[in-house]
């Protein structure tokens, strides 16, 4: 998509992270994004549902020149009704480090971002640097509970713990966030269990006392799962609290 004459374009996102990435880099042109929009703090842009229930007559009342969406985050049904609502819809495909920037640049070019975000340069400069910190423990990574579910094959949250060290135990299972119960998990033997506060709001008091033996470092999902500005700042953030863990 390039620049329209006379005006900026109208976007409309329904990804958090992809979000937060245009409206640091170019404030001003998010008409629209979802309710778990919630980076940064105070954007100014009309509120039009979940990212799995958009409101696609709202999305269209607005306008967009091009709409964010994501192959995981987004329903093909939503997306369709909103091509045929007259919208283009520019859907990202992120499952390693190394797409995420690259889409980075893409989603941000398609949006008439003037330049390349210094943040998108730190995030590369930061990852290029990083240490495997957790020495290859072995880890099993939930990211939900009733049932369990962990991180499996062809992640963007396990490939940045790759690049820390973590082995994860389900990264060849056959789906990429597979249904394991809690028995299978512990009878893995894992020596860390990796426990981010969302999509589930692991906690001290809940998440660890289901892995007895095992080291459990609580991060931040947005550092993990989030390709973004917050990428600058994950290596650290994500190796500090797993030192922490391992000690």
């Amino acid at each position: 998509m390039t620049r329209l004459r006379g005006r900026a374009p109208r976007v409309v996102s329904l990804v958090p992270s992809l979000t937060e990435a245009v409206a640091v880099t170019a404030p001003g042109l998010l008409v629209g994004a979802t309710d778990w929009c919630v980076h940064p703090a105070g954007l100014d842009a009309a509120r039009i549902g979940g990212t799995k229930n958009p409101d696609v007559p709202a999305v269209l009342a607005l306008r967009p020149d091009l709409v964010l969406a994501n192959e995981e985050e987004n329903r093909p049904a939503d997306l369709e009704a909103l091509r045929d609502g007259g919208a283009q819809v520019l859907v990202t495909t992120v499952r390693t480090l190394d797409q995420g920037l690259t889409v980075l640049g893409e989603v941000l070019a398609a949006c008439g971002a003037p330049r390349r975000p210094r943040w998108l340069a730190e995030a590369e400069e930061a990852w290029a640097a990083v240490e495997p910190v957790a020495g290859g423990a072995a880890a099993v990574v939930p990211i939900w509970r009733r049932p369990w579910m962990v991180l499996g094959r062809d992640t963007f949250a396990g490939d940045l713990l790759a690049r820390l060290g973590v082995r994860n135990l389900y990264a060849d299972h056959p789906e990429r966030y597979p249904r394991v119960p809690l028995a299978e998990l512990t009878g893995a033997g894992p020596e860390l269990v990796v426990l981010p506060d969302e999509p589930y709001r692991f906690t001290p008091d809940d998440g660890p006392e289901a892995f007895p033996g095992a080291a459990a470092a609580l991060v931040d999902g947005r550092m993990l799962t989030w390709y973004g500005p917050s990428l600058a700042r994950a290596p650290r953030l994500l190796a500090r609290d797993l030192r922490a863990a391992l000690r």
